[in-house]
């Protein structure tokens, strides 16, 4: 079975972070923006895997995301 996770990128000015809203404290960080979607893929990972091995529901996702254009 897979899951479709909403991941939100952010560029700090220094760096690239990501979190996803579904899963609390699933977070990664790193300098390029490709570095940053491979580290949160396995940080996603990870957190999946700990909640199996203690026993507890892997969330469903619920968030969705989009983008919406305004004049400036």
């Amino acid at each position: 079975m897979s899951r479709e996770y909403t991941v939100i990128y952010e560029y700090t000015g220094n760096n690239y972070s990501a979190y996803v809203p579904d899963l609390p404290g699933c977070v990664a960080a790193a300098d390029t923006l490709e570095e940053t979607e491979q580290l949160i893929r396995e940080a996603i990972q990870l957190y999946i895997d700990a909640a199996r091995e203690e026993g507890l529901p892997i969330p469903e996702p619920t968030v969705r995301a989009g983008t919406v254009m305004v004049s400036v």
